[in-house]
């Protein structure tokens, strides 16, 4: 075959991927030309394939995995040489002329494979023989839909003995669809990570979109198996109490009192509904009233209206039993029998099957060891060393704790001041998200993003990433958290952080990756308050091939661009729709998220359209800044509210990029505010021209650039306003 062929597939008019994904689905039959023999002479099927398996090393994105040309000689010498009957060929594939390796490991994402760490099985040969090669119709990898690399537990339709948990519908849009165990409900497979994944509920999400009640019939209960446990982790506890006509007075004050300091929603008829956004309490609220019952259900926001604060989207983590894990491990198929019981059907053994040790082909991996020097260019340290930098982890070393980690203050041995950031758990997601921080900042030089000093070995005690200490908090401190009160951010210094911050998401996308989390509470301020953009454990490297990636939403509430929490379409717009809150902020000096609004403006993105809209920006910008007393403070703060309303609309195409928002803002911060000077900043922005770019008459549920019918204007400028 010839090395690009636009004739196939779009994921393979490369051969290079063509032959990767065919290596790891074993299907040498599509991969190696007929009319060598293979079918007829198993010397030639055995030769083949162990070359296929060595030109899968050779093509990793991970140069440290590839051999040496050296070592690929030495190896295509010793297939040439070799008798390929079983016994000869284990030779081979027990013992080739590399030194043994536990790092060799089987490369589970090969598409673009974040580091050798995030490969988690043994490379393994595919069976040889003819007669062994169709003694299982379970394939070991498989695609569905959007998911990639599947493989045991995962099962496809036709073939749901082949695992536990079944996919179908992998060509149906939006998702294909997954049923965690025979006989149990159908949702969609959103994304999948290690021993997790992400579904949606289409039912659940109808309900809450249309706000009906039929949403709190539905309970999320945890399906059991001998053979795989679940764990659902983003349900909520929803206390359903039924309303009677025998409910006397005595009755009903007895249930508020059990449910005192709940929320409570009846909007529902028959029914009120009691919940807390904290889980702390609920342990110790003791026998549930009567007519009251426990429903558990997902959340994806801390809006205060009880539907929004819903989602369709559940997380579950599965862990395999010991006697299916052993029962797969040694060939088997994990059954369940009438009773419920476990047992474990066994298969054939593949004769010729062998585990490939291959040479360790860069130091780099014996490095990863407590203690060690170098791990994907940085240095890692020990647990102890860490331990020490921040007096045990004291409480008073605390700078911030979020929702992937606590952050610390710590002083190394050499005098250096760091941040170090102690991921709050050691499993499949934290150490996705740790490989992804230190891959994503080892690529990245920018003055205004945070310097990644080192971390921890992965096999440590926990997960350790250690930064440059940036001492004057964030930007949120400043703004409305503690230092709020020190009144330092004076509109020129909050000028600058706007442009630093745009400059710092515009290299991020230039760069092909999206931040996902952009947030004020993730800018940080040094002394002179120049911004570091920080946390990167979520971003996503985005390829320039790609229009979008489809992935389960994630981010921070009041952040989260509406459209990616609609269509499960992450872009670079996301971050726009982010930093577009970001700007809103530093005008007006409210969280994004403050419960004590209004219900549709609880969110600040909504606050700020309707107030822009109105023309309202009195009641939106801070009035310390001093746009009354300052006609250029005046004509700065209203013009970045009109920016910001570009960046927060629905519609990701009316959406500037990063690029055009970082130009506009240094634009704004150079000119003269007279009515003359600020004429031809919005009258010229450096958007290209379009009669698209219209002013948003119906914000809330804007269908398109086409039903607006007035062209951007803005409001009348401070001598006409007040």
């Amino acid at each position: 075959m010839p090395a690009v062929d636009m004739n196939r597939q779009s994921q393979e008019i490369n051969l290079a991927n063509f032959a990767i994904n065919k290596i790891v689905k074993c299907a040498f039959h599509e991969l190696i030309d007929p009319s060598l023999g293979l079918d007829s002479d198993t010397k030639i099927w055995g030769m083949t394939t162990s070359v296929a398996e060595l030109a899968f090393l050779c093509l990793q994105t991970d140069r440290d995995i590839r051999p040496t040309m050296v070592e690929v000689l030495d190896t295509l010498k010793e297939i040439q040489t070799i008798e390929f009957g079983n016994e000869k060929r284990a030779k081979l594939v027990a013992g080739p002329p590399f030194p043994e390796s536990e790092d060799r490991l089987l490369l589970k994402h090969v598409k673009s494979l974040p580091s050798p760490n995030s490969v988690t099985d043994k490379w393994r040969t595919c069976p040889i023989q003819a007669n062994d090669r169709n003694d299982s119709t379970c394939p070991k990898s498989f695609a569905c839909g959007n998911l990639t690399d599947l493989s045991f537990p995962f099962s496809l339709s036709p073939q749901s003995d082949c695992g536990l948990m079944t996919m179908s519908g992998c060509d149906a849009k939006p998702f294909p669809r997954i049923r965690l165990l025979p006989e149990g409900d159908w949702y969609y497979a959103l994304e999948k990570h290690n021993s997790s994944v992400w579904l949606g509920d289409p039912k659940l999400a109808t309900t809450l979109r249309q706000h009906k009640c039929q949403a709190f019939n539905k309970n999320f209960s945890l399906p059991s198996s001998p053979s795989i446990s679940f764990n659902m982790i983003n349900l909520n506890k929803f206390f359903k109490c039924n309303s009677t006509r025998n409910n006397t007075l005595h009755i009903i004050q007895k249930k508020n009192d059990h449910f005192s300091g709940y929320n409570m929603y009846n909007g529902c008829e028959g029914f009120s509904i009691y919940y807390k956004l904290s889980q702390d309490d609920d342990e110790h609220i003791g026998a549930v009233p009567t007519n009251c019952s426990l429903i558990r259900l997902p959340i994806h926001s801390s809006d205060g209206d009880l539907f929004n604060l819903l989602g369709p989207e559940i997380l579950v983590e599965w862990k395999l039993s010991d006697d299916c894990n052993k029962c797969h491990y040694d060939g088997g198929q994990c059954q369940i029998d009438k009773t419920n019981k476990f047992y474990c059907r066994k298969k054939r053994k593949f004769s010729s099957s062998h585990l490939l040790s291959t040479k360790k082909l860069s130091d780099n991996f014996n490095h990863d060891v407590e203690g060690g020097s170098i791990y994907f260019g940085v240095p890692v340290f020990s647990y102890s060393e860490l331990e020490e930098a921040t007096n045990d982890f004291n409480s008073s070393r605390e700078l911030g704790d979020g929702g992937y980690g606590t952050v610390y203050y710590g002083k190394l041995k050499d005098g250096r001041e760091v941040a170090v950031k102690r991921l709050h758990e050691h499993n499949c997601k934290r150490m996705q998200q740790f490989v992804n921080e230190i891959e994503i900042l080892t690529r990245l030089r920018h003055n205004n993003l945070v310097t990644l000093y080192g971390c921890t070995s992965r096999r440590g005690r926990e997960l350790l990433l250690v930064y440059d200490y940036i001492p004057n908090g964030t930007l949120a401190d400043h703004l409305h958290g503690d230092k709020a009160k020190d009144r330092s951010l004076a509109w020129p210094i909050r000028m600058n952080i706007a442009i630093e911050t745009a400059g710092a998401l515009a290299y991020l996308h230039v760069s092909d990756v999206i931040h996902c989390d952009v947030k004020t509470n993730n800018i940080l301020l040094d002394h002179n308050f120049s911004v570091k953009v920080a946390d990167f454990g979520i971003s996503r490297l985005f390829p320039n091939d790609v229009s979008h990636i489809s992935t389960a939403p994630r981010g921070t509430p009041g952040y989260i661009d509406p459209k990616y929490h609609e269509c499960y379409q992450l872009t670079s717009k996301s971050d726009v729709y982010s930093f577009g809150v970001v700007l809103v902020e530093l005008i007006s000096s409210m969280p994004a998220v403050d419960m004590n609004r209004q219900s549709q403006e609880i969110n600040l993105a909504n606050f700020a359209i309707n107030k822009i809209v109105k023309c309202a920006f009195h009641e939106l910008i801070d009035p310390s800044l001093g746009l009354d007393s300052d006609t250029k403070i005046w004509g700065m703060t209203t013009s970045v509210a009109e920016l910001a309303f570009l960046c927060l609309q629905t519609d990701r195409d009316i959406r500037p990029t990063m690029v055009e928002v970082l130009d506009t803002l240094k634009e704004i911060q150079t000119i003269e505010f007279g009515n003359e000077k600020r004429a031809k900043l919005v009258a010229g922005p450096p958007f290209p021209e379009s009669e698209d770019r219209l002013l948003l008459k119906h914000v809330k549920s804007l269908p398109s650039p086409n039903s607006v019918t007035d062209k951007w204007r803005t409001c009348p400028s401070i001598t006409n306003t007040k």
